[in-house]
């Protein structure tokens, strides 16, 4: 087992994964000109200076530092000469930090690091959505060296899974504790939302209202088998993957504090976590004693107080939404949604078993079934976070939110 841990730039982290099976740290700037995976207001303020500073203490700690150039869209800067300056003008900064690999998702950029920059190890990220045997054999061909497949379309497709790893002859990596939907419909504009979110020179200026995340959110209060639905793969059941040949596995979240990140690191290497399977999988909603929550609150008065781009008023129900959830700062009371780990022991056979490509969810009702059984929620919690929530959505859906 090998994984790959997502970075929050704090120096303490470095030590407290050592101990484990631990190979990388991956993370970035907080913005830079192509972006990356997750908008500029959700990541710890990560200049040029830090990030090399980082850079040497990981490699110091003789670990590996994953640099993201993820983005899903480069807004076709990528084809103009000042486009094409800046992004070889940012591989030349890395390569003299000695970055040792980068993630990206775009052929162009794939075939001028191997021709320009050789000495980086090449991973494609999530966003270029791998989900069958083609897809792996075409990034293979162009050269990269490692491919991470999109979790939400094969993370319990175990005879995808199995066709996959028979077919690649270079490293495949799996994201385990990801809780987005099953196949989910809004995933290919949201990567493009996000990485325009984390772009230094896009006009909005880092300014990104998460439509998606705020209906991702919505639909799990609103019907608890959305938890269940979801691309996690559970610390215990790590072994069905590995006897099938996948050994690279991958953590997020960048934004988590590393006490969060050190109970993941040591649950999936341990193969086994007794508590609330939430405090792995979802990217919000903790208790912690996360010294950096004001600098948190900070960065996100930065991009969102926008009285030109959207209503001030309007956008203090979003506040109040995500302070509720634990979106901004620690969670003040308990969690207000636990699903007990130890209790999904068995859960991933009927996936073994079975393939839910060729199923009509409705029809099947598997995790329904399970969700009514495992998933305890608050119920003032949810009826007033859902509440809060309709009128967000109305206030978007309607165009209120810029009246």
């Amino acid at each position: 087992m090998k994984l790959s841990v997502a970075c929050n730039f704090d120096p303490q982290l470095i030590d407290t994964v050592k101990e484990f099976p631990v190979y990388e740290l991956y993370g970035k700037m907080t913005s830079d000109i192509v972006g990356g995976g997750r908008a500029s207001f959700m990541l710890p303020f990560v200049g040029r200076k830090k990030l090399a500073n980082y850079v040497k203490k990981v490699h110091d700690a003789g670990l590996e530092f994953n640099y993201l150039m993820n983005a899903s869209c480069f807004e076709n800067m990528e084809v103009t000469r000042s486009g094409q300056k800046q992004i070889r003008s940012l591989l030349d900064w890395l390569a003299e930090m000695k970055v040792d690999s980068i993630t990206l998702n775009h052929p162009l950029l794939l075939q001028m690091i191997k021709k320009s920059y050789p000495a980086f190890k090449t991973r494609i990220g999530v966003f270029a959505a791998i989900n069958t045997v083609q897809r792996v054999k075409f990034w293979e061909d162009e050269g990269a060296d490692c491919l991470c497949l999109e979790d939400i379309a094969v993370n319990r497709d175990f005879k995808l899974l199995s066709q996959i790893r028979e077919a690649a002859k270079c490293d495949l990596q799996l994201l385990v504790n990801n809780s987005c939907f099953y196949s989910c419909g809004m995933s290919n504009m949201h990567m493009n939302m996000l990485s325009h979110a984390s772009q230094s020179k896009h006009r909005n200026k880092g300014f990104y209202i998460d439509y998606c995340i705020l209906r991702c959110t919505q639909e799990k209060l609103r019907d608890p088998v959305n938890y269940i639905r979801a691309s996690w793969i559970r610390p215990e059941d790590l072994s069905h993957y590995q006897k099938i040949g996948y050994e690279n596995f991958k953590i997020v979240e960048r934004n988590s504090p590393t006490d969060l990140l050190r109970t993941r690191v040591r649950a999936y290497s341990e193969g086994k976590y007794e508590g609330n399977l939430l405090d792995l999988v979802q990217p919000y909603g903790h208790q912690n004693n996360d010294k950096s929550a004001m600098s948190k609150l900070h960065m996100v008065l930065r991009y969102f107080l926008r009285p030109f781009k959207v209503n001030p008023l309007k956008m203090m129900k979003i506040k109040e939404l995500s302070e509720k959830q634990g979106m901004l700062t620690s969670l003040e009371i308990p969690p207000p949604v636990v699903i007990r780990n130890e209790n999904l022991n068995g859960f991933l056979n009927r996936f073994i078993a079975e393939r839910c490509s060729d199923k009509n969810c409705s029809a099947c009702r598997y995790c329904h079934t399970v969700a009514e059984k495992h998933v305890q929620m608050e119920p003032g919690y949810q009826s007033d976070c859902l509440k809060l929530y309709s009128e967000v959505t109305e206030d978007l859906e309607s165009g209120k939110m810029w009246k």
